[in-house]
């Protein structure tokens, strides 16, 4: 484990990743799959999630029938472009310029090419971390947690002048939400699962690993949020993401 990890730069800009449309079946609601990358102004590439495992853009049906997934809900559209690889390639990057990757948690929708990125330590919380193996899902084949160094965070963290990692505790043991702050745009919040859609704020959270963290956090983000007038883009948002801006955009 890395203790103490600093990034050299502030954030420079910042690009939300496609990695595709999933249809969950409580609602329903069809939702994107979503990732992030963060440029600091010493050139570091932070990659925050890596959306579904290979396997579902090669044979959706058959990983989903693998994984058991069929009862939460079911893959719309992730094809081979909506992968780590070629999303970072439409930014100009490769997947070897990845200087940090960030675990928000580890669900199977935010942990498929986590360990992609060997030259990269891994960002997470202690609580997920602990766990025997990522979340995943509850189907037959699990994730084995790949052999990297872990820089384990435990409470609210600042890598660098205006990038904080927010631990919320709800939605999954160890789940992150992120506050950049960027040159022209000011203050971003990526919520990640910490909130999914702005309704879950009014509908408490129901259904989550622990609600009553879930509600006490998802409280304190967007009040954050009003505090520093941040834009907010939030984890799985069927309203927000058919029009929010995407690679190879940039909000800088």
């Amino acid at each position: 484990m890395m203790n103490g990890f600093k990034l050299k730069g502030k954030p420079k800009r910042l690009a939300m990743l496609d990695y595709g449309l999933f249809e969950v079946h409580a609602g329903p609601r069809t939702i994107g799959i979503c990732g992030a990358v963060i440029e600091t102004d010493a050139g570091e590439i932070v990659l925050i999630d890596t959306g579904f495992p290979q396997k579902y853009a090669d044979d959706a049906d058959a990983a989903t029938a693998e994984d058991e997934l069929g009862g939460f809900g079911r893959v719309i559209s992730v094809t081979q472009e909506n992968i780590p690889g070629p999303q970072l390639a439409k930014l100009g990057l490769k997947k070897s310029d990845v200087t940090l990757m960030i675990q928000s948690h580890t669900h199977i929708d935010h942990v498929g090419d986590m360990a992609g990125y060997p030259q990269a330590p891994i960002l997470i919380s202690t609580a997920e971390r602990a766990l025997p193996r990522p979340l995943y899902w509850s189907g037959k084949q699990a994730m084995e947690w790949p052999d990297r160094d872990y820089v384990e965070i435990a409470e609210d963290t600042s890598l660098s002048e205006g990038f904080e990692v927010l631990h919320c505790p709800g939605h999954a043991p160890g789940q992150l939400a992120f506050m950049v702050h960027l040159p022209q745009t000011g203050w971003v919040l990526l919520t990640s699962d910490a909130i999914s859609r702005a309704a879950e704020v009014d509908e408490k959270f129901a259904g989550s690993w622990d609600v009553a963290q879930a509600i006490h956090h998802g409280d304190r983000l967007m009040a954050l949020a009003a505090e520093r007038d941040a834009y907010v883009i939030f984890g799985h948002s069927p309203e927000q993401w058919p029009t929010l801006k995407k690679a190879p955009d940039w909000f800088e």
